[in-house]
């Protein structure tokens, strides 16, 4: 059992309705169910249940979205940085130390991966030019594992991802090791040594047809 991280959002629509809604592209739950795991959604809630709904999941995946608040690493904010998301921010928060302290697996995509850096006391770029080309329009580029990681063991060649972002790992957090880099230099995957099985990539998965890396999580939650 997978649990991925929801959105917020306000006015969808449902037929002739238009409802606040928890919502999460299909991709997620697809890549989890395609590299044989069940998935959960997880919206927005009190922290002071994350640890028990990390209890009852085999496997934790938190999913991308809107910018990191930059008030969290202690950052003015950027003009560049999108709307903060203070429910996603608390509750993803309180998920990522709950797995850490749990040692449940854990995987983070895009703002996953920066709000895992962040969760450890670390620090983020807030723009990055020539990772999102078009606006709403997935990329790719080349990302090229560092030997001897979690993320060169599910996948040990250079291979292109699917891109679309514009903020990145600056200062790493307490712990972390950059595990994959672009061309640019640009830190696209990182891992926690310390525990069990960590994992924070830069990509979207969810949006290509490589299903190594949840393939990895799933594996690692079954052990």
């Amino acid at each position: 059992m997978i649990g991925v991280s929801t959105y917020l959002e306000a006015g969808a629509r449902w037929g002739v309705w238009g409802l606040e809604a928890a919502l999460l592209p299909v991709g997620y739950p697809r890549l989890v169910q395609r590299a044989g795991g069940l998935a959960a959604m997880l919206p927005p809630d009190d922290p002071e249940h994350a640890a028990a709904a990390v209890a009852r999941l085999d496997g934790l995946v938190v999913a991308g979205g809107p910018d990191v608040d930059p008030v969290r690493y202690g950052a003015e904010r950027d003009p560049r940085t999108g709307p903060p998301a203070p429910d996603r921010d608390v509750w993803e928060l309180a998920l990522i130390d709950a797995a850490l302290a749990a040692g449940v697996p854990l995987l983070g995509i895009c703002r996953g991966m920066q709000l895992l850096n962040v969760a450890r006391g670390g620090t983020l770029v807030q723009h990055l030019d020539g990772h999102a080309e078009v606006v709403g329009v997935f990329g790719g580029h080349p990302v090229k594992p560092v030997p001897g990681t979690l993320y060169a063991a599910a996948v040990p060649e250079e291979t292109t991802v699917p891109t679309y972002h514009h903020q990145a790992v600056d200062r790493l957090g307490e712990g972390l090791i950059p595990t994959a880099h672009a061309a640019d230099g640009t830190v696209e995957a990182i891992e926690l040594p310390s525990s069990p099985w960590v994992l924070g990539v830069q990509w979207h998965p969810e949006m290509g047809e490589d299903v190594r890396v949840m393939r990895a999580l799933v594996q690692a939650a079954g052990g």
